[in-house]
């Protein structure tokens, strides 16, 4: 069973913003490294999560203008994490049960990286074809 620990090899640095940053400048940042969230961290202490989600239904559907507003108006303050030892599949439940596409990454307080959706589902399929490829090589020798 593959662990978070093992997704986060695949991964680079952990992309985050303070909550005083510009809405603006979260949004440079996430398209110059093509990502879907930021971390937001005040004194290498998570504060919340800015996702695309949060730019279109508290800024775009709002009305509001994204140089003008902060981070910390519109992010998600309430953050589910994951520590390295927890399963993908314990990942996915926590996901799918709260409805989230991004999970932080926390080993003893502090954030070591991010995990999405789609980073879960490869992990997972990759597991699923080697366990095919184990039994059909069983069956056929």
């Amino acid at each position: 069973m593959k662990t978070v620990q093992q997704m986060l090899r695949d991964k680079s640095v952990v992309l985050s913003v303070p909550p005083t940053a510009t809405v603006y400048e979260a949004l440079v940042l996430m398209a110059s490294h093509d990502v879907g969230a930021l971390v937001v961290l005040e004194q290498d202490r998570l504060c919340g999560m800015f996702s695309e989600r949060d730019y279109a239904r508290k800024v775009i559907l709002q009305g509001k203008a994204s140089k003008d507003l902060v981070v910390s108006e519109i992010m998600t303050p309430h953050v589910f994490t994951v520590e390295p030892d927890d399963s993908v599949e314990a990942c996915m439940a926590v996901m799918t049960e709260r409805k989230v596409r991004h999970l932080p990454v926390v080993d003893g307080g502090r954030v070591v990286g991010v995990v999405s959706i789609g980073d879960a589902v490869k992990a997972l399929l990759r597991e699923q074809q080697f366990v095919i490829s184990q039994l059909e090589g069983y069956i056929t020798a």
